[in-house]
């Protein structure tokens, strides 16, 4: 009796504080006594309800078998055999079954041996370093990564600050050159605050699963084409989760309606979605939460230094005049209405690391709870340094993302003349669709093995199956002769194989925005008079006009 009392004591936070005396005398007690108290206690009483429950639908008498009943407590309590003539699990074997069913269904990923030079870019080499090819599927989308605005900077930190960081941000990894950037950023997005991440991946995930995982019963609303890393920190925050179709705002709304007013809601979209270029629909989205006391989430990983007189995105960009003219926070713009704002160092920024911006008690929190932030090492000074000078220099200067665009507009006008299929899209984005793995991996060997260009395909899962791809992203430091080695090489490679062209898709009603009939052709985010073309035709017609009245 002594040795099960000390044990129940060991096992019961209850019976932990009560004196020996008392147990003993529950223990001489009746069994009625001994019921009592269980119902007095907040653990045993809701299993004595529980088995209750239990016995009032348990299999009739009549129904059951005669085989003993061993007690679960005593099935999970029973010792492993090890005198067994079994085999152990085949590690081995398991890896080779999982490679295989990604090679059978066509979406095993091959990575390419590509070697970015930066006094040649966009040119790199592959394996062998005497093989050069034109890079056109790289995300430093403004070749910032190897501007002397970044490498110098960073080169003086390196020698000065050592290479890495030390630690994590609250042991030995959180500098003054950290703390300027996260400035810079909040600023850059008209925010209170901002905190920098590994990488923006590790931000979303961080960031949405902490949200999330503390506000009570909350409600994530995400849209279909939502990135990897928004997902995981849908799933790591436990929270429910309704799934909008893409950019469909009477979807979304239908979602909103089900949800109770009182409950917490995040609405979590992108502003560029990567592999096809559509454009988020921030204002409908912005409204949509104030009318249903949701908070945005909004990822401008794709948009951040390319969009925007100062380049904090598509937000910025959606009131050009009056955030260039008065680029604060109040001034009145949409930007403002955005609750959080993630985005990357790793893409037009040139170096790499992600960030969120948003409320002084957003970031504070995020900062406090996340594991992401809190247990990762803290990036390196030289990379915060040239992250820094990258984000000031492109508040700055508007020419890299101008010549971006206008290249871009370039590659799509001449692939369209040729009958080359584009998924249409406002953006800076150039997917090529092809509609077969096989046909995309295909295509992307040849070019890289035959024509010297690298683009790399784009399979499932990343996009859905039938909608492969290859996505060409343009960068400034493309020129003339390259864009039209690129044109003519896809030209022979269509030619040769007989890849479905516009015309083909729109014979089969249409794929991923290709061939479909009446549709509207999207207009490009940047116009005609923020890329300076306005101004281009001016002088051309006045130039022309001079002429004209030299010859009479």
């Amino acid at each position: 009796m002594e040795f099960a009392l000390m044990h129940a004591k060991k096992s019961c936070p209850f019976m932990h504080v009560a004196s020996a005396s008392s147990l003993r005398k529950l223990g001489n007690g009746t069994s009625a006594t001994l019921l009592n108290k269980a119902k007095q206690c907040p653990v045993m009483s809701q299993a004595i309800n529980v088995r209750k429950r239990s016995l009032t639908t348990a299999t009739p008498m009549s129904q059951k078998t005669t085989s003993t009943t061993v007690p679960r407590a005593n099935i999970t309590s029973m010792p492993v055999s090890h005198h067994t003539k079994s085999k152990h699990f085949d590690y081995e074997a398991f890896y080779q079954e999982e490679l295989n069913k990604k090679h059978q269904d066509k979406s095993y990923r091959y990575f390419n041996n590509i070697n970015r030079l930066a006094q040649k870019f966009p040119r790199a080499h592959t394996a062998r370093v005497e093989d050069e090819v034109t890079v056109w599927c790289a995300n430093d989308y403004l070749g910032m990564g190897r501007s002397p605005v970044l490498t110098e900077t960073m080169k003086r930190t390196l020698d000065r600050y050592g290479a890495g960081a030390g630690g994590t941000r609250n042991i030995a990894g959180n500098a003054d050159l950290h703390l300027r950037l996260e400035s810079e950023l909040a600023d850059l997005h008209h925010q209170e605050g901002a905190l920098v991440f590994s990488s923006c991946y590790v931000a979303n995930d961080a960031t949405l699963s902490t949200l999330a995982g503390k506000m009570p019963g909350c409600v994530i609303f995400s849209d279909a084409l939502n990135h990897a890393s928004m997902i995981q920190g849908i799933r790591h925050s436990g929270a429910q989760k309704k799934i909008f179709r893409h950019n469909d705002m009477a979807h979304l709304e239908e979602l909103l309606q089900s949800v109770d007013p009182s409950v917490p809601k995040i609405i979590a979209f992108e502003s560029v979605y990567s592999m096809c270029g559509s454009i988020g629909p921030i204002r409908e989205i912005v409204d949509l939460a104030k009318k249903y006391g949701a908070i945005t989430f909004l990822d401008e990983v794709h948009a951040v230094g390319m969009y925007g007189p100062r380049g904090a995105g598509v937000a910025e960009h959606l009131d050009y005049d009056l955030n260039a003219a008065q680029p604060m926070r109040g001034n009145g713009a949409i930007l403002d209405e955005i609750d959080i704002i993630t985005g990357t160092l790793g893409k037009a920024y040139g170096v790499v690391g992600g960030y969120i911006a948003g409320s002084a008690g957003l970031v504070d929190m995020v900062r406090s709870y996340a594991p992401g932030f809190i247990f990762t090492t803290s990036l390196p000074p030289s990379v915060v340094s040239g992250a820094l000078e990258s984000v000031k220099y492109l508040k700055q200067s508007t020419i890299e993302r101008q010549m971006q665009q206008m290249n871009t507009r370039l590659v799509k006008s001449q692939l369209s003349d040729i009958g080359i299929p584009v998924i249409p899209n406002p953006s800076h984005i150039v997917p090529v669709l092809l509609g077969d793995a096989a046909a995309a991996k295909l295509a992307s060997d040849e070019l890289l093995s035959e024509h010297g260009i690298y683009v790399q395909s784009i399979n499932y899962p990343t996009v859905p199956r039938g909608e492969e791809r290859l996505r060409i992203t343009p960068t400034p430091g493309h020129d003339m002769a390259m864009v039209g080695h690129l044109v003519d090489s896809l030209e022979r490679i269509w030619t040769r194989y007989g890849f479905k062209r516009v015309d083909d898709w729109v014979a089969q009603g249409g794929c991923a925005g290709v061939g479909v009939m009446n549709s509207v052709k999207p207009e490009p985010m940047w116009t005609d008079k923020q890329l300076g073309l306005d101004k281009m035709v001016e002088d051309e017609v006045a130039v022309a006009s001079r002429s004209s009245t030299s010859m009479l």
